[in-house]
């Protein structure tokens, strides 16, 4: 995609979109092992969050840490904010239990969260438990919460992205499909361990230019504290 570049000092460069908010704050959601504290590793551009193979989740409270980037030579800096949560499906904590946690990003945001970042490992086949993580964070948070969502499938490194692509149209991959058109098509491949400078600059542009998406499809306004708090009041 068209557009990226860094300067000298290695900050993102690219036009940025009139819609754009001037704060960025990214959720990243996943279940245990689908790359997600890597993938917000590789948007802040440093080691934050603990990453790790493993059977259960390294993280086990939501964290937040926050970086900044210029986005095109006219624009001023960006803050991006970025919270990691705890993996859904983790055999030591229950699915409400992660949920309830992962609902306190609301309060760690100051003015909500622009877009929630569901991430999937590309190295595995999708299944039916994939498709209810996406289908528990929207029974939890209410439909609107939909809107801003964008799927991440990570190892990028294992998975060339004309296969992905073909994954992605594969018509025994219908969990897939429905989840990726109840998305709107956000969908992007990353790959955490690339060293190439290029080639992390084009993912995190792409990324970008998606949330930049969600943004503009949402009016420029977040997903709440007080958007969570009225489907809690109506579903109890």
């Amino acid at each position: 995609m068209g557009g990226g570049g860094a300067d000298d000092d290695g900050e993102l460069r690219r036009p940025c979109p009139a819609s754009a908010a001037d704060d960025v704050t990214l959720v990243l959601v996943g279940k245990v092992g689908s790359g997600k504290s890597a993938t917000a590793n590789s948007i802040l551009g440093f080691n934050a969050f603990p990453s790790e193979y493993s059977y259960s989740s390294v993280t086990e409270t939501c964290q937040m840490r926050s970086t900044t980037l210029s986005f095109g030579d006219a624009a001023a800096p960006r803050a991006v904010h970025v919270i990691d949560t705890p993996g859904l499906f983790d055999m030591n904590i229950t699915t409400e239990d992660a949920r309830k946690e992962i609902a306190k990003c609301l309060d760690m945001s100051r003015d909500g969260i622009h877009a929630m970042l569901m991430v999937f490992s590309a190295a595995t086949r999708f299944t039916p438990e994939d498709a209810d993580t996406v289908k528990s964070i929207k029974m939890f948070f209410g439909d609107k919460i939909v809107d801003h969502m964008i799927l991440v499938f990570t190892y990028g490194d294992q998975v060339r992205e004309r296969t992905w692509r073909k994954m992605l149209t594969d018509k025994n991959a219908r969990y897939l499909q429905d989840i990726v058109r109840l998305c709107g098509d956000r969908v992007l491949l990353f790959d955490n361990r690339s060293s190439d400078e290029l080639q992390q600059i084009k993912q995190l542009a792409e990324l970008f230019v998606a949330v930049d998406s969600v943004i503009a499809h949402n009016g420029g306004k977040p997903f709440t504290n007080q958007m969570f708090s009225e489907i809690q009041v109506v579903k109890f």
